[in-house]
């Protein structure tokens, strides 16, 4: 089964009661239109030679070959910092998660001709990697993990490494984060899961399931593929993968992914005292770091802002009150 994309209108972006109720039960929503193909390919021509530019990277500690390299690039590249705060993607973002809403996070996601489809996993504190939790709600609440844009950089087909959802599973964690998995990038293209090549980045899923003798049910499985420059909104904590890049196409798959929550919830609380975050082997200084309030206010004053990227480009509040 495969998800068409879908028209939004001009101007306000908040999602319909349909479209809210729609989002509750498959976990899901998308693709949605932030640029139209030809000028995202243009967007990327011209970024990816500035994304070269790393004097002013907020993880310059960051080592090169580990997942934590190119982090949260918002912080620095102005590009990605406009897109973190669009309008037709912020407008979304609080129609789900209230009017007062931080981007925690940035990354990218590479799929070369021949590698691997990432793995089904959820993720609801983030801390699946050292069983250290990255984000901590407050007690009591309705919501956990994160909202997660993911927009296609360049054409992101079934045979190019789309996305795949398992809808209506972001109600049930099947996976247990404080367990804490055991990084091996020797395990990177090297295991077929049902007929597919699949992994994650050297780490398996299958350490810290609830059950250990549970699998996804994986003809649910609905793949979205996306035209450079859509994106799709989805929980962390719904069931998620990619496929493998096949190879037909010599051109990389490259999506872009940011994170957002509530001003209401902790980023990084269990990392204060050592000031660093490590997963995906590697790790970086929190020296930098600091969330971009997208929408609304921030009444609560848990977490490090930034106003301003690290080349001193302001962000922009599309909601603000």
């Amino acid at each position: 089964m495969t998800i068409q994309a879908q028209q939004v209108s001009p101007g306000s972006f908040f999602l319909t009661r349909d479209e809210l109720a729609d989002f509750h039960t498959r976990g899901f929503l998308g693709p949605f239109t932030l640029f139209e193909p030809e000028e995202m390919k243009a967007n990327w021509k011209r970024e990816r030679l500035q994304l070269f530019d790393r004097s002013k990277v907020p993880y310059p500690d960051a080592k090169p070959g580990t997942g934590v390299y190119d982090y949260d690039r918002h912080l620095d590249n102005g590009f990605l910092a406009d897109v973190v705060c669009r309008p037709e993607i912020v407008h979304r973002m609080s129609s789900i998660l209230g009017p007062d809403v931080i981007c925690w996070r940035s990354e990218f996601f590479p799929k070369y001709p021949g590698d691997e489809g990432t793995d089904w996993h959820q993720a609801d504190t983030f801390g699946g990697g050292d069983g250290v939790p990255h984000i901590v709600w407050p007690d009591g609440s309705d919501f956990g993990g994160a909202l997660t844009i993911w927009m296609a950089m360049t054409d992101a087909t079934e045979e190019t490494a789309c996305m795949q959802f398992i809808p209506g599973t972001q109600r049930t964690m099947y996976y247990d984060e404080s367990k804490g998995m055991h990084y091996d990038p020797s395990r990177v293209n090297q295991k077929e899961v049902n007929g597919v090549l699949r992994g994650f980045f050297g780490y398996d899923w299958r350490e810290i399931q609830v059950d250990p003798n549970w699998e996804p049910d994986e003809s649910k499985a609905v793949s979205v593929p996306c035209r450079a420059g859509q994106f799709i909104i989805f929980w962390s904590t719904l069931m998620h993968a990619s496929l493998p890049h096949l190879g037909k196409s010599k051109e990389m798959r490259l999506g872009f992914a940011a994170r957002y929550v509530p001003t209401s919830v902790t980023v990084y609380e269990a990392m204060k005292e050592s000031n660093v975050v490590t997963e995906l082997g590697g790790s970086f200084s929190l020296d930098n770091f600091g969330t971009v309030l997208v929408s609304g206010r921030d009444e609560y004053g848990h977490n490090r802002m930034r106003t301003e990227t690290t080349r001193g480009k302001p962000f922009s509040n599309a909601n603000p009150r």
